[in-house]
């Protein structure tokens, strides 16, 4: 018995041993002849061929539209365009494969399940969005690894006129708001098993080999209208030069924008005005949605256009100030200008909503994706980045910091009065 027990130990230890290198690091990325190896079954599609071969306007589960509809496409709103479809990818056959360079990160909170790819092709950009169920999807496939994934098995559809590699999901959830609108087939989550079997990683990281296109603001939304045109630049990597936040949110409906509510002390005996966690209008990048869960926008504009920045509630930086300084004592925006990046998107939610400017936005990663400094009109001089700034008294504090219901008694930045305060000590010392 003691012979079998000192065995077993014998074996585990092995055992133990042997699991240290089940994963090696050299194995873990492809080399151009593991690309070429691994796709020897079938072809490499770039990302527009793919998308045009693949993915049909209706999707091939339309059919059925009583029991098992796709979900919110009212052709009598739109005739010809169907904003959530899906079509599945045969399973068995030729190798269906794509690859790409992944241009988002989920470690500031802005992009929860979501991955979006980008291919070079002939110097220009190609993007596609990945649906996975996958928490901390950056720590698997962070910004600049690019990828290959066998899409055999898998679907292609759109969701909100986002084209994106997916699977099929019935939403039954016959509660939810708008739920006439939802119930149906829709792109779904790809699971965290297949992720691991279809997405392999080549080479290591580099977000060196990311591209980004300058635009402006008049390039994409004066194209609002054109639904099907929008899906081609969807995903696309952009810097956006010479802007500022205007203080404003898009209305529900689009069609104009109105001022976020900076916070009000005690007026009407309310405390609840301009608090992000209670006002889904308060002068933040993402307060509180009630968790229903949409994104918050907030309005950027070069001076004759503008367009969205768009937050998750759940983001670490939702409730970061606008920027903005005092100016005798009050709140002004537009005294911080620069450039924002990051993923343009056009989410068109329900086919009962007619396009429009709004549905266009940019969804950033985290503060580092603002460039923003000051223009010398507000109380910190001119080209101080929006970020940590020493004050006149010599504290140093972050213009971004989160949210204090105290701000108008304890103002970030020194107003007009504190600066005079300020002068007057000095002057007695």
């Amino acid at each position: 018995m003691k012979t079998v027990k000192y065995l077993f130990i014998t074996a585990l230890a092995v055992c133990l041993t042997a699991c240290n290198y089940d994963i090696q690091p050299d194995k873990l990325y492809l080399d151009e002849n593991g690309v070429k190896e691994l796709t020897a079954d079938g072809k490499i599609y770039d990302l527009d061929d793919f998308l045009d071969k693949f993915m049909t306007e209706k999707g091939n589960y339309w059919s059925d539209t009583v029991n098992y509809r796709t979900r919110a496409n009212d052709e009598s709103n739109n005739p010809g365009i169907w904003l959530f479809s899906i079509d599945t990818l045969p399973s068995t056959g030729e190798g269906i494969y794509i690859r790409g360079r992944v241009s988002t990160d989920d470690y500031g909170g802005n992009f929860y399940k979501a991955l979006v790819i980008q291919q070079i092709v002939d110097g220009k950009q190609q993007n596609l969005r990945l649906s996975v169920d996958m928490s901390s999807a950056s720590g698997m496939y962070p910004r600049g690894q690019e990828i290959l994934i066998r899409c055999n098995g898998l679907a292609i559809g759109r969701y909100a006129n986002q084209p994106q590699l997916c699977v099929p999901s019935y939403n039954n959830n016959t509660n939810a708001h708008n739920a006439e609108q939802k119930v149906g087939w829709a792109p779904g989550r790809i699971p965290a098993p297949l992720c691991r079997t279809h997405f392999h990683l080549i080479g290591t990281p580099d977000e060196s080999q990311l591209k980004y296109d300058t635009v402006e603001i008049s390039d994409f939304v004066d194209d609002y209208a054109d639904i099907k045109a929008a899906r081609k630049i969807d995903g696309k990597l952009v810097v956006i030069k010479d802007i500022w936040f205007s203080g404003k949110y898009s209305n529900q409906n689009g069609t104009g924008t109105l001022m976020c509510n900076f916070y009000q002390k005690d007026i009407n005996n309310k405390d609840s005005i301009g608090n992000p966690e209670d006002d889904t209008n308060a002068a933040v990048f993402g307060p509180t949605t009630g968790n229903v869960g949409y994104p918050q926008s907030r309005c950027i504009t070069d001076g004759t256009k503008w367009t969205l920045v768009s937050t998750s509630e759940y983001a670490k930086y939702a409730h970061y100030y606008l920027p903005f300084e005092y100016v005798n004592g009050k709140p002004k925006y537009g005294t911080f200008k620069g450039s924002v990046r990051g993923i343009l998107g056009y989410y068109m939610d329900n086919a009962g909503y007619s396009p429009d400017r709004a549905k266009w936005s940019i969804t950033i990663c985290d503060m580092g994706d603002l460039d923003l400094y000051a223009d010398g009109t507000g109380e910190v001089p001119a080209g101080t980045k929006w970020g940590l700034y020493k004050r006149p008294d010599g504290v140093t504090v972050d213009l971004r910091k989160e949210w204090q219901k105290d701000i108008l008694e304890d103002s970030i930045i020194l107003t007009d009065k504190e600066k005079a305060e300020l002068d007057k000590n000095k002057k007695n010392k």
